[in-house]
């Protein structure tokens, strides 16, 4: 009599066929990576005037509040001296400030502009646009404009390559799983590239202007002037969205540990706390530290901390053919 067939027979790998998946995925995902570069070298000028604009706005902020509190510093000394000064020094700083002007003192010659006066030099006030104050993003160094190009192209390589990466992964997994459960890949494919884009969302869209207000604070209270080098900026720009892009996988991850029998729906809940400080620790290490990004990275994991004990509760267990739940 023959022996009945195995019924996971045809769904059993070898490690060395294990090995050949990765290969195979590893492969692949770099070769879309090297396509989404290729794409990526036509749009990289483009998209640096793009990520510049953040930090161009926050020098601006940062030389337009640098020159409102001198101004003011300014109004106090000839209002000291006995010069007619407006009653409201902060008023009369602001006027200037909301039309994008930095006030600034200068002394003349008379001489030179033949004005008869008592005195060797005339003081004056100019008023010049934020525009056109040199503190803007520069590059140093004769290979840095190559540099940054090349970085932006990879940039936009990985953000276009990205959906098809994640695609390579989550096909190597299912090659592992039983047929009856790559179905779950389906679902958490596009499940982890929306949580990947709306973190990296969140970090340039939310957290990016908290995070350069903090840093520029730095310099207003050391009184230095501030040249961001571009090169910088673009490791600066990949690697906080990035950040915030994986931290947003929690729910995933939570998943898997809760299907493997590592944690349970009631361990997470009751260690909820726990994960609450964690999430906070994590947070501050992801961000520059200051309250705000912190606050926007945190608040959104915890959220995504009960939306995964929601998603362990009730998303249906793998089952057997036999039609029993798997118990872990």
């Amino acid at each position: 009599m023959a022996e009945p067939d195995d019924l996971f027979e045809k769904s059993k790998m070898s490690f060395g066929q294990h090995l050949e998946e990765l290969r195979g995925a590893l492969v692949k995902s770099l070769l879309a990576i090297a396509i989404g570069f290729g794409i990526g070298l036509y749009f990289a000028p483009m998209f640096v005037r793009y990520v510049e604009g953040p930090l161009n706005r926050a020098v601006d902020r940062h030389v337009l509040n640098d020159a409102r509190e001198k101004y003011i510093d300014e109004l106090k000394q000839r209002k000291a001296d006995g010069e007619p000064v407006p009653d409201d020094l902060e008023a009369a700083a602001d006027v200037f400030i909301e039309q994008g002007l930095a006030p600034r003192r200068i002394y003349i010659d008379p001489e030179l502009l033949k004005i008869e006066s008592d005195e060797n030099l005339v003081p004056i006030t100019i008023f010049e646009y934020v525009k056109d104050d040199p503190r803007r993003v520069i590059g140093t160094g004769v290979t840095q404009g190559f540099m940054v190009f090349v970085k932006a192209a990879l940039v936009l390589g990985l953000i276009i390559a990205s959906p098809f990466v994640f695609y390579f992964i989550w096909q190597f997994v299912a090659a592992g799983l039983y047929p009856h459960e790559r179905r779950y890949v389906k679902v958490f494919l596009p499940f982890s590239i929306g949580l990947f884009l709306a973190g990296a969302a969140v970090a340039f869209y939310g957290a990016l202007h908290f995070v350069l207000e903090f840093l520029f604070w730095f310099y207003e209270v050391l009184d230095i002037a501030p040249y961001p080098v571009i090169n910088e900026w673009m490791s600066f720009i990949l690697i906080l969205p990035l950040g915030f892009g994986i931290s947003f996988q929690l729910p995933l991850v939570m998943l898997f540990l809760e299907r493997i029998g590592i944690f349970t729906v009631e361990n997470y809940l009751k260690q909820w706390k726990v994960a609450v400080i964690v999430i906070c620790i994590i947070s501050t290490v992801l961000t520059p530290a200051d309250p705000q990004s912190m606050i926007l990275m945190a608040v959104p994991l915890v959220g995504l901390y009960f939306g995964g004990v929601g998603l362990c509760r009730y998303m249906p267990r793998r089952q057997t053919p036999f039609g029993t739940m798997a118990d872990q």
